[in-house]
C-alpha cells in the first residue's frame, strides 16, 4: 500500500441518487449540486449515476483516479453499489434518511421542486459531506491507493453511513 500524502487525490467524486420522482432522490441531487457548485467546487467533481450505468469512460476514469462520496436516497443504495461495480471506492456513503433523522425539523416535500424544508435538508447534508471532504484533504481521513487497479482504501472515520432499512419516500406531513 502506498499512502497518498503529496499524491492525494485531486478531487473527491460526488455521486448522488438518481431517484427520479422521489423526494429523497431530489434532496440527494440538490445536496450534490450545493457541494460541487457552491461549497467545494475546486475539490469535488459531480458524476451522474446515469453515466456510470451507461459505462461512460470519463465517469469510470474519474472514479479510478479519485475516491468517491455517494448520496443514496433509499435502501437500494444504487449510487453506492454502482460506484463499487464501476471500480470506484466509496470513502463515505450518505443516506438521505439518516441525515433527515438528525434534522427532523426539515420536512422535505416535492419532487421537481423541493419545499423550503427539503432545501434546508439538502444544505445540511451538503455541510456534512463538506466536512468529510475537509477531513480527507487535511489528513483526518486518509485515502490510500492500495494498487492502481484496486482503488482507494479509507483510513480514519467519518460520520454518517447508509441505512439499509429505510424507504425511498419522504414522510408525509
Amino acid at each position: 500500500m502506498t499512502e497518498l500524502d503529496s499524491n492525494r487525490p485531486q478531487k473527491v467524486v460526488i455521486v448522488p441518487c438518481s431517484g427520479i420522482g422521489k423526494t429523497y432522490g431530489t434532496v440527494s441531487r440538490e445536496a450534490a449540486y450545493i457541494v460541487t457548485e457552491d461549497i467545494r467546487p475546486e475539490e469535488t467533481q459531480l458524476v451522474a449515476l446515469s453515466m456510470l450505468v451507461l459505462g461512460d469512460e470519463n465517469a469510470r476514469a474519474a472514479l479510478a483516479a479519485n475516491p468517491a462520496v455517494t448520496i443514496d436516497g433509499c435502501k437500494l443504495a444504487c449510487a453506492t453499489k454502482m460506484v463499487q461495480e464501476s471500480g470506484g471506492t466509496v470513502i463515505q456513503d450518505f443516506a438521505v434518511l439518516d441525515v433527515y433523522r438528525r434534522y427532523r425539523q426539515f420536512k422535505p416535500q416535492g419532487i421537481a421542486e423541493l419545499n423550503a424544508g427539503g432545501l434546508q435538508l439538502a444544505e445540511a447534508m451538503a455541510e456534512e459531506i463538506s466536512q468529510v471532504i475537509d477531513q480527507l484533504k487535511t489528513g483526518g481521513l486518509r485515502a490510500t491507493l492500495v494498487q492502481p487497479d484496486q482503488g482507494w482504501e479509507l483510513r480514519g472515520s467519518a460520520a454518517g453511513s447508509a441505512d439499509d432499512g429505510h424507504p425511498c419516500e419522504a414522510p408525509n406531513g
